[in-house]
């Protein structure tokens, strides 16, 4: 495969600098992502930075098509024992089996024939294994159609974590006139589990895969006037004879590397303890899409002051238009934001308008609590959209922790992760806005969710199981995002501030750039506060494994769980009965079931 950048790039970007005889100039090109005091920390925790995996990426990308198409070349090093089986996962044809087609493969210069026992895995069984100290380096071609993709969602609890019913990958990869989203596009190594099979795709439900640290160096060519964003730290933007524009890349130690393209959108920066923060979003946004920035900083030197410091030099926020329900995405240096969010905090009524009766919904709102005091119900709404706006940049940043830097499997074990960035992300409301601001998004945004599901029919049930388990991503939210959670401010609450806190930390250190398990969070509960090991394994059982929900969470209330999202006091059976049938019929849009409990 011919080199990605030119030459004289790499010779630029590596003069002024002390280059290592002994490291390849792109993986020196790659560690420009990592923070200098972050190498070393790298180093000690996954082995020489030049014997990790690499990719090179080499695509042209044509919106009008939805079409991508280009090279990758994936160099894997045999570390500790041979090589005899190499694995490449592509997540979108999870959705559709063709998304994504792997082809012209070679093994060094050899030509070989990939076999594809699963639509997003491909396998190539090596006929002389790969010796350890040697690499395999294996080049195929990618051509990728992304679908058309959904509307924003315009649910009203879209955001709120979970999703919808539905399952997919909530647009993921997905193409709109404005906006290309092609995360899994590049096909990646999948972790192997301890009998050498590769851990599970995607199943519809929940995130979509996670890897081992790896560098990427990566050129994606646009037409003029499309944008390309990327994890990773810059290395230009180049004008190609033809107009079109090359956009590069250099990333290290990531276990992803999604790649979005955008037309007609801005960027705001702002820095923090040595990270570029970048909000790109479309221009029509822009006074939501600088708040967003100020809530991704925030939270970003709110969790570096906690967790310690994010390792990467670069991190991005991009506005998506996510479907089903979702409210954020991501992937390590980089997260998207609902575009729902984005317009539904501009302007409540066009992320109700597709609700159906406007006044009808002000009707419902106003029985949501408010009852004619107060602000007014698209005010109220408007209020609660922004605390949910910033809760979920707050949790999306979170999950640069919780698995982009501590690793998780997000198949078999989501609620590892996802349980830690949820509550990180309430922590993080209580260090900017106070214990009671905290207190009511904890009612709104764990405690609410679950009861609404458990009063539109739906059943308690372990919460530690894989994604593929679930029935769906209704049950999926209210166990994973909701319920499990509280695990954590149970503990919290078991063995105070300081332990928990210091458990946190603890936890973060030992497990940077490693892998993780179900028990490690716990364990360093316990080390931080030994007297109350016990209590915590039995309280990790309770919230997790077991049905307890109503027990812990109390029993569900129709009027409490109203007047929560409305900003009120409540509302009995009787107000929700004497509501208009239009109204009516929207709250059962919303809630499925709720009216007929």
């Amino acid at each position: 495969m011919r080199t990605l950048l030119p030459c004289l790039l790499v010779l630029c970007l590596l003069s002024g600098r002390e280059a290592r005889a002994d490291v390849p100039p792109e993986v020196q090109l790659s560690l420009q992502h990592l923070k200098g005091a972050e190498r070393e920390r790298a180093q000690k925790a996954l082995g020489p930075l030049d014997e990790l995996p690499r990719y090179r990426v080499q695509l042209e990308v044509d919106p009008d098509a939805r079409e991508a198409k280009g090279r990758v070349q994936v160099e894997v090093l045999a570390r500790d024992k041979p090589i005899t089986e190499l694995y490449l996962r592509v997540t979108p044809n999870a959705q559709g089996g063709k998304r994504v087609v792997v082809s012209d493969a070679r093994l060094g210069k050899q030509p070989i024939i990939l076999e594809q026992p699963e639509p997003t895995l491909y396998r190539y069984r090596l006929e002389e294994p790969v010796p350890p100290g040697a690499a395999a380096v294996l080049d195929v071609a990618v051509r990728a159609v992304a679908p058309k993709g959904e509307p924003p969602s315009r649910m009203l609890l879209g955001g709120l974590g979970g999703g919808a019913s539905q399952g997919g990958d909530h647009g993921a990869f997905s193409a709109t006139p404005d906006f290309l989203s092609l995360v899994g596009v590049v096909p990646q190594v999948p972790p192997l589990d301890d009998k050498g099979q590769p851990w599970a795709g995607p199943q519809g439900i929940g995130d979509l895969a996670l890897y081992a640290p790896a560098h990427v160096l990566a050129s994606i060519t646009v037409p003029s006037g499309w944008a390309v964003h990327a994890t990773g730290a810059p290395m230009g933007e180049v004008p190609e004879r033809d107009g079109r524009v090359r956009f590069a890349f250099a990333a290290g130690a990531v276990r992803d590397f999604p790649i979005l393209v955008s037309r007609g959108y801005a960027v705001s920066t702002a820095t923090v303890n040595g990270v570029t923060v970048e909000s790109h979003y479309a221009a029509r946004n822009k006074d939501v899409g600088e708040r967003v920035l100020k809530y991704a900083t925030a939270a970003l030197t709110e969790f570096e002051r906690r967790l310690g410091p994010l390792p990467y030099t670069h991190f991005r926020v991009v506005e998506a238009p996510l479907s089903g329900g979702a409210g954020g995405m991501e992937f390590p240096g980089l997260i998207t934001v609902a575009t729902s969010l984005y317009r539904g905090v501009a302007d409540p009524t066009e992320l109700l308008g597709g609700m159906g009766n406007l006044q009808g919904m002000k009707e419902l709102l106003d029985a949501l609590g408010q009852q004619g005091a107060g602000p007014g119900p698209f005010a109220q709404l408007g209020v609660m959209l922004e605390r949910t706006l910033e809760f979920t940049v707050a949790h999306e940043v979170a999950h640069q922790y919780f698995a982009g830097l501590v690793g998780s499997d997000p198949v078999n074990m989501p609620v590892v992760d996802e349980s830690l960035a949820q509550y990180a992300a309430l922590l993080y409301i209580e260090w900017k806005h106070g214990k009671a601001a905290a207190e009511k998004l904890r009612k709104e945004l764990l405690v609410s969710p679950y009861h609404m599901y458990r009063l539109s029919g739906g059943e308690d049930g372990r919460a530690d199981r894989p994604t593929g388990d679930f029935d769906n991503e209704t049950q999926y939210g209210a166990l994973v995002y909701a319920k499990a959670p509280m695990l954590h401010h149970a503990s919290r609450k078991l063995v105070g501030d300081a332990a928990f806190l210091q458990g946190m930390r603890n936890y973060v250190d030992a497990y940077r750039f490693k892998w993780t398990c179900r028990e490690c969070f716990t364990r360093e509960l316990a080390k931080a506060s030994p007297s109350h090991a016990k209590q915590l394994e039995r309280l990790r059982v309770r919230w997790w494994n077991e049905a307890r929900g109503d027990d812990d969470l109390g029993l569900p209330n129709l009027g409490a769980v109203m007047g929560t999202l409305g900003g009120g006091g409540g509302m009995s059976v009787d107000d929700l009965e004497a509501l208009d049938p239009a109204v009516k019929a929207m709250l059962e849009e919303v809630l499925p079931g709720l009216l007929g409990q």
